[in-house]
């Protein structure tokens, strides 16, 4: 795959969204808004799970790592495109940019393995739940978290490998705010067909395997909800599902309209809009859509923060006694 004129770069420059230096304003307002909510809302769920013993379940674990990922792939893209819309400057380093498209592609991939391992455990608590603590133990949970960073690092690792030992011929501007893989190849100088053939497969098996099992999953709660007779019944068993199918909802239909499709429907602009759904609304919703109705959580919070907090009222739990779902299980 070697070329002759290919020119060993050093740098790359991210062209970003635009150079006017007034909508650089905006977007780095907007941009900026939206990191410290994710700092925020990230940071006070991991602190939050992690101090209260009631919540070391497995639901509130994998919750748990799923704001990690997502404090890690923002941290990973966002401090930078703040830079660039400040200074105007996106030059970013070969290695920089290497770092970047690694972490990003890595933890992308294991959110995608977590949220097939959470479809999962809703699974086993609203269709199994006799044999939850023993399907869903420590081993079994170890073992899913595992599974999903190992698929998310290889596939990361993968992709880096296949794109980076590409021959750049001096063409260095990115057409993107981040180290994108499609803006990425456009500029290699060699053929890519078996480069991105092998970063296709890599990213299809993991991304179809845990699209699969969440579909498998949903489809055995969704005969398990017709089964209930009562009315009451199957609305509250199914309103615990509502936020798991908001977040994938808009993750893999996210990721399937930026990567399955078509090529002559590619477009940079509406690509860089689209990027701003995984870059930033959906690790910044993920919190709000996890925890906001969750009683447990507002619970927690309500132990640690005695006072009433702009007004949010922050009910308490009901009885342990109370009939219905599995604890262990998602109570909103």
């Amino acid at each position: 795959m070697g070329s002759g004129n290919s020119t060993s770069l050093t740098e790359f420059i991210l062209l970003g969204f635009t150079s006017s230096p007034e909508l650089r304003a905006l977007l780095f307002a907007l941009f900026s808004v939206s990191y410290v909510t994710i700092l925020l809302g990230n940071g006070s769920l991991l602190l939050v799970i992690h101090l209260n013993a009631r919540l070391h379940t497995p639901m509130y674990l994998f919750l748990r790592h799923l704001s990690f990922v997502d404090l890690c792939y923002a941290s990973a893209i966002i401090p930078k495109a703040l830079n660039s819309f400040v200074t105007g400057d996106g030059t970013i380093s070969f290695l920089g940019c290497t770092v970047q498209f690694c972490v990003f592609g890595g933890m992308l991939t294991t959110e995608c393995c977590l949220l097939a391992a959470m479809a999962y455990d809703r699974f086993v608590a609203i269709c199994k739940p006799l044999l939850y603590t023993v399907a869903m133990s420590d081993g079994v949970c170890t073992w899913l978290l595992a599974c999903s960073y190992a698929s998310g690092f290889l596939n990361s690792l993968i992709q880096t490998l296949c794109t980076f030992s590409l021959p750049f011929c001096g063409a260095n501007q990115v057409d993107h705010f981040f180290c994108d893989i499609t803006s990425l190849v456009k500029l290699s100088c060699t053929e890519t067909q078996s480069n991105m053939t092998i970063i296709l497969a890599s990213a299809c098996v993991i991304g179809v395997s845990s699209f699969l099992t969440t579909l498998t999953s949903y489809l055995y709660i969704f005969s398990a909800i017709l089964r209930i007779p009562s009315h009451q019944g199957r609305r509250k068993t199914f309103s615990t599902c509502t936020s798991h199918l908001t977040a994938i909802s808009i993750f893999f239909g996210t990721l399937i309209f930026m990567y399955v499709r078509p090529k002559p429907s590619y477009s940079a602009q509406q690509d860089k809009a689209v990027s701003v759904l995984y870059t930033l609304v959906i690790p910044m919703v993920n919190p709000m859509i996890y925890s906001l109705r969750n009683k447990e959580v507002k619970e927690a919070l309500r132990r640690r923060l005695p006072v009433t907090v702009s007004g949010l009222h922050l009910p308490t739990l009901p009885s342990s006694k109370e009939p219905g779902l599995n604890r262990a299980f998602y109570n909103t």
